[in-house]
């Protein structure tokens, strides 16, 4: 859940005049009133709403008084943390403030209530949980930079280092042998160059990771560009890559547009890869810019094949890839991460669409990007 400065306050009674003058007292920019009139309507209220700061519960209810509701909102593990105050106009005998707190409540405030006396008390609550939301907010965001950590260790120690073995072994095998005939120099040359290939786009990968995490995003340089000529350059390196996969690629409309052509070629590499990778490998991937609408260019990419739904919520996070499937060593699962920071650095929107055997992957561009 975000971390947010608004909080929200729930006010029941089953007298409407008091909930307005409850509301006038306590209600500000920052705060979210919600009125219930019944101790159902505030269950409801409560199963509707998260994190609510503060409740105020008159006692003298029909059907349900404010101590029964009490012991239900008590009751539930995701409400049992909401401070209650309890308002009642009865007497004061001293069983009712004793049953209040023995219900949970944090006060016991009689009617006609002090206004300047209970706001004080509201802002008290209102300021604890602003402070308990933001160490909140501060545990998840340390805690998902540990995992990243982490991974960033395993990568380091794992997956960088099959291509480096790769590199040692053939290189070892060249000094071994240093009369080898010609195609299996061919071939160990070939051999070394593509898992320096491989570690080169993981580190790059890496260094991207890094600066998004610093920054806060990516940063881009937009210029004009033709977009046609961004993707016919990169489904061109594709295809010398994969040349036994058929790649069709359809371009209408006017393409032009102010963008980072270098951060776009790398976001089109991504996901015509991962088609390539992924898609049933006897169906093309189909390729399709579309510049016919004024202020916005799209592009589809679509392969035969299906996503499970249980990846399709996490398919842009950092690191998706580790859970990848044997066999498949070709990424950290990073470039779905990257490519979505990309396209949101350039105001834009990038989704998939995976059922009945096609998966589609969305990109809209406004036509002129900002840094």
């Amino acid at each position: 859940m975000p971390h947010t400065d608004r909080v929200k306050c729930l006010l029941v009674d089953d007298v409407a005049e008091n909930l307005i003058a409850l509301e006038a007292l306590l209600q500000r920019d920052d705060i979210d009133i919600l009125k219930a009139q019944s101790g159902p309507e505030a269950l409801e209220l409560l199963l509707a709403h998260h994190d609510v700061a503060l409740a105020l519960l008159d006692v003298q209810m029909p059907e349900m008084n404010g101590f029964e509701l009490a012991e239900l909102i008590r009751g539930s593990e995701r409400t049992r943390g909401i401070p209650l105050i309890f308002m009642t106009a009865g007497s004061r005998e001293q069983n009712w403030q004793f049953k209040g707190y023995e219900s949970g409540a944090v006060d016991f405030l009689y009617k006609p209530i002090d206004p300047h006396m209970l706001a004080s008390k509201a802002n008290v609550f209102f300021e604890l949980h602003r402070r308990k939301q933001a160490l909140a907010h501060e545990l998840r965001e340390r805690t998902a930079a540990l995992r990243v950590n982490e991974l960033f260790m395993a990568v380091l120690s794992h997956d960088l280092r099959t291509p480096l073995m790769s590199v040692s072994a053939a290189a070892s095998a060249l000094k071994r042998q240093p009369d080898m005939p010609p195609d299996k120099v061919a071939t160990m040359a070939e051999r070394i160059l593509s898992s320096g290939q491989r570690m080169g786009r993981m580190i790059e990968d890496l260094l991207d990771v890094t600066r998004i995490r610093q920054a806060g995003g990516l940063a881009i340089k937009p210029v004009s560009a033709s977009l046609r000529d961004v993707m016919e350059r990169t489904l061109q390196e594709v295809q010398t890559s994969y040349p036994e996969r058929v790649i069709e690629s359809s371009f209408c409309g006017d393409l032009d547009g102010v963008w980072d052509a270098e951060r776009l070629c790398q976001v089109i590499t991504n996901l015509v890869g991962n088609a390539v990778h992924h898609g049933t490998p006897d169906q093309p991937v189909q390729v399709c810019a579309d510049g016919t609408q004024a202020s916005i260019v799209a592009v589809d990419v679509t392969n035969a094949g299906t996503i499970p739904p249980h990846l399709l919520d996490h398919l842009f996070n950092p690191f998706r890839g580790r859970d990848r499937e044997p066999g498949r060593r070709e990424g950290l699962g990073l470039g779905l991460f990257i490519a979505h920071q990309i396209v949101g650095a350039h105001q834009g929107r990038i989704a998939v669409h995976s059922a009945d055997g096609i998966t589609r992957f969305r990109l809209e561009l406004p036509r002129v990007s900002r840094a």
